[in-house]
């Protein structure tokens, strides 16, 4: 994420990204799908025992949330506009570099938790932050106090042990960085706790206690799609090219690409393949299926494809020969 490094101070000081900036407005905005059931996050912890099956965050199953959320600030920027007079502003969400987490905390929307994210007593985790950078003093409201006490169950959930203290996270080892921002392979040691992850991780939100609290969306785009929930890692590395658009068209899954998109799910196949010998009797653990589909991809054009699946393919080798 070389972009943090690249705009510098310009994070922190929002009238150097904005000039004329004296204050910011933050909001946030629920994202649990409006049939999302009472018990979810046993539902969305139950995935992670089923090898065999993707696993896709739930905030990216539906459309995408920039487009959503930009344009809803943007609509409460112009009625502000219009109640106020002359009015200088511009909207953002995580489209920029903003330390939206800190403020929104700051502007007494919830406290960091110790994974980092924002928490509040009345809606848990599961919201998107947004931002209206506007050049009126306003008055400003109150921060609040931290209620995650000696609870470190985020801590240590974290298949990856990304969270190397409370409020620090090493973004390197984070599933969700792994499987969206980083570009490159991934790496070795780092591949087979990855578990079924294929596009973000969920799991420190899962079980943590506020999320009881989380709020259902309103709004009927944040509905998850066809394909990206329940669905089995062999039937998604079938995908091609042009499927993987179509079907992601609108959803921010479209931004990391096919290649990524494959190299994700070879992954999360080579972790398939190591449950397998135990669990004979689960049809989508089938090492014979399991490895057809991985050698569809043996060839593929892309180096980056290519290793990772030689890499899942290993694991059957590797498992077998113990």
């Amino acid at each position: 994420m070389a972009y943090m490094a690249a705009h510098g101070l310009k994070r922190a000081r929002p009238a150097e990204l904005v000039p004329g900036t004296v204050s910011v407005i933050t909001a946030r905005m629920d994202y649990l799908p409006a049939a999302t059931p009472a018990h979810w996050q046993a539902v969305e912890l139950g995935r992670l025992h089923r090898p065999g099956e993707a696993v896709v965050s739930l905030y990216a199953r539906g459309r995408d949330y920039h487009k959503v959320l930009r344009s809803r600030l943007q609509k409460l920027s112009e009625q502000l506009a219009a109640a106020l007079g002359p009015l200088g502003y511009r909207v953002f969400t995580d489209s920029a570099p903003v330390l939206e987490a800190e403020l929104a905390a700051r502007s007494g929307q919830g406290w960091r938790g110790k994974h980092t994210l924002l928490l509040s007593r009345s809606a848990g985790s599961m919201f998107f932050l947004g931002e209206i950078f506007v050049d009126v003093a306003l008055p400003p409201s109150a921060a609040v106090s931290a209620h995650c006490g000696q609870c470190r169950a985020c801590i240590d959930v974290c298949p990856t042990q990304a969270i190397i203290a409370p409020q620090q996270l090493d973004a390197r080892r984070c599933i969700s960085y792994l499987t969206i921002e980083h570009a490159g392979p991934i790496p070795l040691d780092l591949r087979a706790l990855m578990g079924n992850h294929i596009y973000g991780c969920d799991d420190c939100q899962l079980v943590c206690p506020w999320n009881k609290f989380a709020q259902r969306s309103v709004l009927a785009d944040f509905d998850a799609r066809a394909g990206l929930a329940d669905s089995q890692l062999v039937s998604l590395l079938g995908w091609s090219e042009a499927e993987f658009l179509r079907r992601t068209e609108g959803s921010p899954i479209r931004r990391i690409g096919h290649e990524r998109w494959l190299r994700n799910i070879a992954v999360a196949l080579g972790n398939a393949l190591r449950a397998a010998p135990g669990q004979p009797r689960e049809p989508a653990l089938d090492p014979a299926v399991l490895t057809a589909a991985l050698a569809q991809r043996a060839e593929h054009p892309s180096a980056l494809v290519r290793e990772h699946v030689a890499w899942a393919l290993a694991q059957h080798i590797g498992v077998l020969t113990l």
